[in-house]
């Protein structure tokens, strides 16, 4: 067509980004792709064409930011999605085009017109801290009800939205690069449609995302979220970083002794309750009876958090598992399914399309490993970045602080659920690093990595050896530590039962249903065989049909 292509690395040493940018530049080749496009931006004679692959999440983050900088100086950008396919006819005719701009341009000696401005970002002050109502998305409604509590202790106005919410997902889409993952549109979503519902004042809202500043996409949902706001109109709406690094400030905002302190023993609360739970409700001899123990409970919990008592703590926590230990249950077994995943798509009921509700529905026992093993997750990959990769030894010594003093909550929790009839304590996560190490490095850092190939580790070696695996569409880390890891983890574990369900605005449930059914089919026709193995043992050892105890 006539027009020099320079590559990306044959020019980016020539840009001088403008930053801050809105997003968080987590990559070394999006560093150069952004320099390269303010390069671009400011040189009449260019214009850019981004490929990126079909499917390629972070390209989301990218291609935004990108178009921004370009836009700002009154550029076109043109992107071309690459994949298997080889009709290159649309690419063609999007050169084109590009190309017939160009020269009408320079026909006319057109003056470029600038046609974006990024918004600032707007702080949390400490006078918004006293009238203004702190909006947060929902993820696991047994633990969040708690940290809502946590908040509002420390004199924050937090309101965690609703945890089965359909719309958020249109929300989602409508204001959120389509490319982004399936977490990304929830959460954003969620938080655009309570915005617009007209239940809050728009200038007294402010909104708060975690961040974890990792190489997860989720590290930009806050960017995500500006240029959403933005879009709505809404861009004076303040966003507060929570995070533990120190990468956004906020005068209004600070994580105290108290709320961290308190936060554990919330967590804390919602892992053992949500572990009782699931491990007696399929099994309950009067129907309600485990939700109603559950009310109870959270009840309790809740008003515990007042005093934040740690000798209180301790006594709620021997308390619940003690009653649940003795609920009256039917003398049943049940398959046991493990649900792993992405960390929003394993504990999200909307996200997940109530996978709890669907596994108990068919006759199973859910089991759901605990939150709090992610944060310990992410506080000893410290270890392995200072032994092999270019950590630092103080961040390794504070994060292994951090995992005692976490432990040092869950000790009660331990001890209680060891000494009961019916419960397990959870494994350490230094044990679960062992157990995934056999299989996939510990530098596998990338979302949930290592942490979700452990997770089905111990499942398995636990007795829920039917596992599903879940993940959105489009996360790249998790597909290769969770459904990439079914093969070696079946080739150690013959017994494993693993199904690996995508999630995105656009899956099928009927077909998510069908292979959740399938997995369970398999599960119920292990039992069955076990069962008759039993009745033969039985009857071999001189027993009659009506005298065999089935297990």
């Amino acid at each position: 067509m006539g027009m020099a292509v320079l590559s990306e690395d044959s020019v980016s040493h020539l840009g001088n980004v403008v930053r801050p940018l809105r997003v968080f530049d987590q990559w070394v080749y999006h560093t150069r792709l952004y320099a390269a496009a303010h390069f671009v931006a400011t040189d009449p004679l260019l214009e850019m064409v981004q490929l990126n692959s079909f499917s390629c999440g972070i390209d989301a983050v990218t291609t935004d930011q990108v178009q921004e900088i370009l836009q700002g100086e009154g550029k076109i950008f043109t992107v071309l999605k690459i994949d298997e396919g080889n009709q290159l006819g649309a690419a063609r005719i999007r050169l084109r085009s590009l190309k017939a701009v160009m020269d009408e341009r320079a026909r006319k000696s057109s003056v470029l017109k600038k046609t974006y401005k990024p918004a600032e970002r707007v702080p949390f002050t400490k006078e918004m801290k006293k009238n203004y109502t702190i909006l947060a998305p929902q993820m696991s409604p047994i633990h969040f009800q708690f940290i809502e509590k946590v908040f509002r202790l420390s004199d924050y106005n937090l309101h965690i939205l609703p945890s089965v919410d359909k719309d958020a997902i249109d929300y989602g889409l409508k204001y959120v690069n389509n490319d982004a993952c399936y977490p990304t549109l929830i959460t954003i979503g969620q938080i655009l449609e309570a915005i617009e519902s007209g239940d809050y004042d728009p200038h007294k809202v402010a909104v708060i995302l975690s961040q974890t500043g990792g190489g997860c996409r989720a590290t930009n949902y806050i960017a995500f979220l500006r240029k959403a706001l933005a879009d709505a109109g809404m861009s004076h709406i303040p966003v507060i970083s929570l995070n533990a690094l120190g990468m956004e400030k906020n005068p209004g905002f600070s994580l105290s002794y108290k709320m961290i302190n308190l936060s554990i023993q919330a967590l804390v609360y919602g892992d053992t309750l949500m572990r009782i739970l699931l491990k007696t409700r399929p099994y309950e001899m009067f129907q309600g009876s485990a939700d109603k123990l559950y009310d109870k409970w959270v009840k309790i919990c809740l008003d515990s958090l007042e005093g934040g008592s740690r000798r209180i703590f301790n006594r709620n926590i021997k308390g619940m598992i003690q009653e649940f230990d003795r609920l009256e249950l039917f003398d049943l077994k049940k398959p046991r399914v493990g649900l792993v995943g992405e960390i929003l798509v394993k504990f999200h009921p909307t996200a997940n399309n109530q996978i709890v509700d669907v596994v108990e529905s068919e006759g199973a026992e859910a089991v759901v490993p605990d939150l709090l093993d992610f944060f310990l997750y992410t506080s000893y990959n410290s270890k392995f970045r200072f032994t092999s990769l270019s950590g630092s030894r103080k961040s390794m010594v504070i994060n292994r602080m951090a995992i005692a003093f976490i432990e040092s909550y869950r000790k009660k929790m331990r001890t209680c659920l060891n000494e009961s009839q019916r419960f397990a304590a959870p494994a350490y996560i230094h044990e679960l690093a062992e157990k995934a190490s056999s299989i996939v490095s510990l530098g596998t850092q990338m979302g949930e990595g290592w942490f979700l190939t452990a997770e089905m580790i111990e499942l398995i070696e636990s007795g829920a050896d039917n596992v599903i695996c879940m993940q959105p569409f489009a996360c790249l880390p998790n597909q290769v530590t969770g459904k990439g890891m079914i093969k070696a983890l079946k080739e150690q574990h013959p017994q494993a039962n693993i199904v690996a369900i995508d999630y995105d605005p656009g899956a099928s449930e009927v077909n998510q249903l069908n292979r959740i059914k399938l997995m369970l089919s398999v599960a119920f026709k292990k039992i069955e065989s076990e069962e008759g193995i039993l009745e033969t043992a039985s009857a071999a050892a001189g027993e009659t049909e009506a005298e065999a105890v089935l297990v």
